[in-house]
């Protein structure tokens, strides 16, 4: 059955936030924040991971705790930032890999914001030592690499962007004709949505059917980093 998850006044409350960046106006509105973003999300969380997920990857986690779960906190860390604004202008969701101790292991992410909505499948800035397994891997089966990566159903939607480094990595042919890819510092897909896509009745179909085209890929690079998938 379709449902509606998220409406336009998750975009308006995110859209208002941005000009009104501070504790005080978030207090006065925190039973909008509530009721028009975090618990549409966590509800997306629950039903994705309960009819969906799955299919996806049963070794993948839809976790709808209010701290420390598969919905990213608004709020901002700033120890060490000079921007001192307190909060996200977006509300992020990660259906992160079980064995994953943080953000930086195989998985699928949400990123809702006015203007700017995308979800990723993949692994973003992983440590050295799990970027160098997972370019050794696409340095030994570059045919399986070229199938998870670069088929048409992926990139129909998806693109890769990130860093690079600027110059190959320690111990690769420099010539290899991969190199363009064992130079990533993230191994991430990502695919633009528009807004109407977020509030649409369907929008859970919509969202599986692109996270279904990633399988190959997050196959792959679980695969090259040693977990189950």
């Amino acid at each position: 059955m379709d449902d509606q998850y998220f409406t336009p006044a998750l975009f308006t409350f995110l859209s208002e936030l941005a000009v009104n960046n501070d504790r005080t106006w978030f207090k006065a509105n925190q039973q909008r924040f509530e009721a028009e973003v975090r618990q549409p999300a966590l509800d997306f969380i629950t039903d994705y991971g309960d009819q969906r997920l799955p299919k996806l990857s049963p070794h993948l986690v839809a976790d709808s705790r209010t701290v420390g779960g598969s919905l990213f906190r608004i709020q901002r860390d700033t120890r060490f930032s000079k921007d001192k604004t307190p909060y996200k202008l977006n509300t992020g969701l990660h259906f992160r890999h079980e064995q994953a101790a943080d953000a930086h292991a195989p998985g699928i992410y949400l990123h809702l914001e006015p203007g700017n909505c995308f979800m990723g499948a993949g692994l973003w800035m992983p440590t050295s030592k799990v970027a160098y397994a997972v370019r050794e891997r696409i340095a030994a089966e570059p045919a399986a690499w070229r199938g998870a990566a670069w088929s048409k159903k992926l990139t129909e939607y998806y693109e890769f962007g990130g860093e690079s480094l600027v110059r190959p990595p320690k111990g690769f042919d420099p010539d290899h004709p991969l190199m363009d890819d064992l130079k990533r510092k993230s191994f991430m897909v990502t695919s633009r949505l528009e807004q109407g896509d977020i509030t649409a009745i369907d929008f859970m179909d919509r969202f599986h059917d692109r996270a279904m085209r990633t399988r190959p890929l997050l196959r792959f690079l679980c695969e090259a980093v040693g977990v189950p998938f």
